[in-house]
C-alpha cells in the first residue's frame, strides 16, 4: 500500500499540493493520501484526493506525535511532534512496518510538503 503524505497551511492551493506531491513521485499507485485530522477538511486536499482518485485519510495529531521522520523541522517539530507531518502521515497511514520511499519535498511557495510511504496497510 502506497500512502502520500501531505502537510500544508490552511490557505494551500490545489496546485500547490499537486506540485508537491508530484516532485514527491506523483499519485501513480496511490492508494490514499493522508494529513493530520484537523486539516482533512481541506478544500484544496478533497480537490486533490478527487483528482487522484484516492480516499484521505485522516491521522489524529496524537498519533503523529513521535513518529520519527528523516527530514525535521523545528517548528513543526514544536507545534506538532514529530519532524514533518507529511512523512509522519504518510508513515502512520501505510501501516506499523511502513517505510518511506520518497523524503518531504516542498513546493516552490512552501505552502505544501508531500512524501510518500509503502507498507502493508494493517
Amino acid at each position: 500500500m502506497k500512502v502520500a503524505g501531505l502537510g500544508f497551511r490552511r490557505d494551500v492551493t490545489l496546485a500547490s499540493l499537486r506540485e508537491a506531491l508530484l516532485a514527491a513521485g506523483g499519485a501513480s499507485g496511490l492508494a490514499a493520501v493522508a494529513t493530520i485530522s484537523d486539516k482533512a477538511d481541506a478544500e484544496a486536499l478533497k480537490l486533490l484526493a478527487r483528482e487522484c482518485g484516492v480516499p484521505i485519510k485522516a491521522i489524529p495529531a496524537d498519533r503523529l506525535a513521535g513518529i520519527e521522520t528523516p527530514t525535521q523541522s523545528k517548528l513543526v517539530a514544536e507545534r506538532f511532534g514529530t519532524g514533518s507531518v507529511a512523512e509522519a502521515a504518510a508513515l502512520a497511514a501505510a501501516g506499523p512496518r511502513a517505510r518511506l520511499i520518497t523524503t518531504r519535498v516542498i513546493s516552490q511557495d512552501r505552502t505544501a510538503t508531500a512524501a510518500i510511504a509503502e507498507g502493508d496497510g494493517a
